[in-house]
């Protein structure tokens, strides 16, 4: 836990900017290390670092929601423009599984850069109280970008392992769904450009959130929890099938994810698990009728919406906190799906399926789950490491090679982004 009186004072100044665009939006932020947030037609980066708030084991999110609480209580907030993600701000990665080695984080930026719905801000956030007016960052030219390539559709006697101990745990009855992750390691070159796989993504997963916070990048098509404006939504993804270049055999794809009964049964309790965590911080929840085939470029995914209404003035961290992890990225019941895990994955997923996104100091925010990334190590050295993850619910009457198939499909976004 992070004391009360060890945090500093923050000063934030936003101001509208007419000169910050969303096609040159990651040209501000650092090449190497790079803060971001895209989405569509808005998005924010930040730049620099003033505060780093680490946090570790099962208590991670309640102290990083009332460390961020105190600092935004005590923080001077300047800001006219007062729109989601304007003012005071912090980006946030949080580790799987309580017991991961791997650090959870808010950073907060000097700098962040945001567009939103056709408007743009600049916001400088300091410890001292403001010299001048905040201003535009320079702007920076793309670098080298060498890239690497990823081998994911590879034999994975491991990934085959577990998912076969998987099905044996459900067919004695212990469980009915668990979710399975495989991983595959690589390097890249230390000094390439992040802002070029970043802008791959960007580009075209338009309808996923492109994110890059400590080294971990991707573009997520799961929304844990936005809570903007008295508002709360959700989206709910279980139940995939790869796309096909044919339109006919693509559409026919689509049709048999719509229509198969296993996996209608697995996005039910990927829904249910996330209603029952929402319910008791939410009035008027509704869920859209029926599930939906979520078209993305590399992949269908059965969806579904979820809408509500705050009711208990928790903040979109401490409902991230109800929320995760979600039988979409664990399994049912919850509690043992972790255990299974632990036990039959051969590996720390660290961040990956963890919470990333952003909080301002009204406790609004946007966070996803951490998907279709990968994991960078520190730029030191000459290379720099790549930890890509993928997975899948595991149901009764699961195919091991299949689900191999699928995580090859979920691998495709972050592999065809860091390829030369």
């Amino acid at each position: 836990m992070v004391p009360s009186r060890s945090l500093p004072r923050l000063f934030a100044v936003t101001r509208p900017h007419s000169a910050a665009e969303l096609t040159a939006l990651l040209s501000y932020t650092d090449p190497q290390q790079p803060l971001a947030w895209i989405r569509g037609e808005r998005g924010c980066v930040g730049i620099g670092e003033v505060l780093r708030l680490e946090f570790q084991g099962e208590d991670r999110f309640a102290e990083a929601a009332e460390a961020w609480r105190n600092l935004s209580l005590s923080a001077t907030v300047d800001d006219p423009v007062q729109l989601p993600g304007s003012g005071l701000i912090a980006f946030g990665t949080f580790a799987f599984d309580d017991r991961s080695s791997a650090l959870s984080l808010l950073i907060v930026p000097r700098t962040v850069v945001s567009v939103h719905d056709g408007q743009a801000w600049v916001t400088e956030i300091s410890t001292e109280p403001p010299a001048a007016e905040p201003a535009l960052p320079v702007a920076l030219s793309t670098g080298e970008w060498l890239g690497t390539t990823l081998e994911t559709n590879v034999p994975d006697e491991a990934y085959l392992s577990g998912v076969h101990g998987a099905t044996e745990l459900i067919e004695r009855g212990k469980l009915e769904k668990i979710v399975m992750a495989r991983r595959v390691i690589g390097a890249m070159r230390s000094s390439d450009d992040l802002r070029v796989p970043l802008a791959r993504l960007a580009e075209r997963y338009t309808d996923c959130w492109t994110y890059a916070v400590d080294g971990m990048i991707g573009a997520s098509p799961e929304t844990l929890v936005r809570q903007t404006g008295g508002l709360i939504t959700a989206r709910v993804l279980a139940g995939t099938r790869g796309r096909r270049a044919d339109h006919d055999a693509d559409l026919r794809e689509r049709d048999e994810l719509l229509g198969n009964a296993k996996e209608q049964h697995e996005h039910a309790f990927a829904v249910q698990s996330v209603v029952t965590a929402l319910a008791p911080h939410v009035a008027e929840l509704q869920t859209s009728e029926q599930p939906f085939a979520l078209r993305l470029p590399n992949v269908w995914h059965l969806a579904t919406d979820l809408e509500a209404v705050p009711s208990d003035g928790g903040s979109s961290l401490e409902l991230t906190a109800a929320l995760h992890p979600t039988a979409a990225v664990a399994g049912t019941p919850t509690r043992e799906a972790i255990a299974a895990i632990s036990e039959l994955e051969p590996f720390d997923r660290e961040r990956y399926a963890g919470a990333i996104g952003w909080i301002d100091a009204a406790g609004d925010g946007e966070w996803v789950i951490a998907l279709r990334g990968a994991q960078l190590g520190d730029p030191a050295g000459e290379e720099r490491s790549i930890t890509a993850y993928a997975g899948g619910g595991i149901v009764a009457g699961s195919d091991p090679q299949h689900e191999l198939r699928e995580t090859v499909s979920k691998f495709r976004p972050i592999a065809e982004a860091l390829a030369p």
